[in-house]
């Protein structure tokens, strides 16, 4: 994927979706402490639902990409972080690294009434910097990831263009306290031309 010219957004510039337990600045970086029992899901296998992680979230508008970078230095059962996109409670979308059975997971949940998950291991990205990426174009959104490499397809996920969207960093710590995420760059920009590079040729 051809990179794409982003803007950084400024921190103060979201809103919090469920505050988080406490949140300081570090130079350019913005430090997040999460909720213990903090998570985002519904219903599909678990039989619950939860909707009290935290997000820092803008407007989204059709044609637009967020990035979102941190560093990948937690080892918490189920610790996360990453990209939230949300119209709803029962509409959203997260994307990012969570660690699970024993090993940092690349993946995504989409949530449309209930939520799935996919993921793949990451253990090579432990220790680095990690960037997120959701693009949204019409009826879809687009989730790509790396680390000091090059762009990784996530997740190509139903997005309905009706709705109003919002996007931003997000972190959650379902089964612990004292996970703090160090959230290094938050940026917007135009949307990925394609889906496929090969197909822009």
């Amino acid at each position: 994927m051809t990179d794409m010219p982003m803007e950084n957004v400024p921190w103060e510039t979201g809103g919090w979706l469920n505050p988080p337990e406490a949140v300081q600045h570090d130079g350019d970086a913005l430090l997040v402490t999460a909720r213990e029992g903090s998570d985002f899901w519904r219903t599909t296998s678990y039989d619950f639902v939860h909707d009290d992680g935290h997000g820092l979230l803008i407007d989204f508008p059709d044609e637009h990409a967020v990035e979102v970078s941190f560093v990948l230095d937690y080892s918490g059962t189920f610790d996360q972080a990453g990209v939230l996109v949300r119209a709803a409670e029962d509409a959203w979308t997260k994307a990012g690294v969570e660690f699970s059975d024993g090993a940092p997971q690349l993946g995504g949940v989409v949530t449309r009434g209930v939520s799935d998950w996919s993921t793949a291991p990451v253990p090579e990205w432990a220790g680095r910097e990690i960037t997120i990426r959701a693009s949204r174009s019409g009826d879809a959104l687009t989730v790509r990831a790396r680390a000091d490499g090059p762009w990784r397809l996530v997740r190509l996920a139903p997005l309905d263009p009706a709705r109003q969207w919002r996007a931003g960093p997000f972190c959650c710590a379902p089964m612990r306290s004292g996970l703090t995420v160090r959230f290094t760059r938050f940026a917007i920009g135009p949307a990925d031309l394609s889906l496929h590079d090969e197909l822009l040729d």
